[in-house]
């Protein structure tokens, strides 16, 4: 059996709270950044925007301003997330191109997590996003501390979250 690289990276992926004071190079930041920009959208819409966030004070001001992402101050790179607020389909287009730059990063060596649910109004103005957007999500990026348990998470069994044509039927295949 030929081995699935993409594959391979989502069964290993995990978030990364703790990075190593050490630079993203900017090739790896780019293609991070550049898979979001290429991820799919609804109709083709591309209703983001994305605010890459390098400067060691300006990550600073970021970790402080996202509740669940105090750690943002100490990764090498950041992303904030925002979307086109008229845009029906704007979270759920937002959030792919959101899981296509965790993906790109932990294939090339580099940690990150979603964080900022709610309360992102500081960061849209602080970063100076127009008023048309709001912010999904800060996303910080780094090399990380320690080394993680790669493939070991901890999950429901698969025949409790997956069935066959109709809810609670078993998958054979």
């Amino acid at each position: 059996m030929m081995a699935n690289e993409v594959f391979e990276t989502i069964r290993t992926v995990l978030a990364v709270r703790e990075y190593q004071d050490r630079e993203l190079p900017r090739d790896v930041v780019r293609r991070i950044v550049d898979a979001a920009h290429l991820t799919a959208s609804s109709a083709n819409s591309q209703p983001w925007h994305f605010v890459l966030v390098r400067d060691r004070e300006s990550l600073r001001k970021l970790g402080s301003l996202v509740r669940t992402g105090r750690y943002a101050a100490e990764a090498g790179a950041a992303v904030i997330v925002a979307y086109e607020k008229d845009r029906a389909s704007g979270v759920s287009d937002a959030s792919r191109a959101i899981q296509s730059m965790i993906l790109t990063a932990w294939a090339d060596g580099v940690g990150s997590n979603w964080t900022g649910f709610g309360a992102m109004e500081t960061v849209r103005e602080r970063f100076g996003l127009p008023d048309s957007y709001d912010v999904l999500a800060v996303v910080p990026f780094g090399y990380p501390r320690r080394k993680l348990g790669l493939g070991k998470k901890n999950r429901k069994p698969f025949d409790q979250v997956v069935s066959s044509e109709r809810f609670g039927t078993p998958l054979n295949a």
